[in-house]
């Protein structure tokens, strides 16, 4: 799967703030996401983040 930093993915469920898209700040074998609704910051496997993506939307 073809992820970049800056792009926002849309994942299967939703962080407890209610929003389900998280911008990707860092690539490698993890992800760094960063919460569009409150902010908040986490670092998941890539495997896992992979799996849980519902959608991704690229901004030029």
């Amino acid at each position: 799967m073809d992820i970049q930093v800056g792009d926002i993915l849309k994942l299967k469920k939703q962080h407890p703030c209610g929003s389900k898209e998280w911008e990707v700040l860092r690539v490698g074998a993890d992800f760094r996401l960063k919460c569009m609704g409150c902010g908040h910051q986490i670092m998941i496997a890539r495997r896992q983040a992979e799996k849980n993506v519902k959608g991704i939307t690229r901004y030029p």
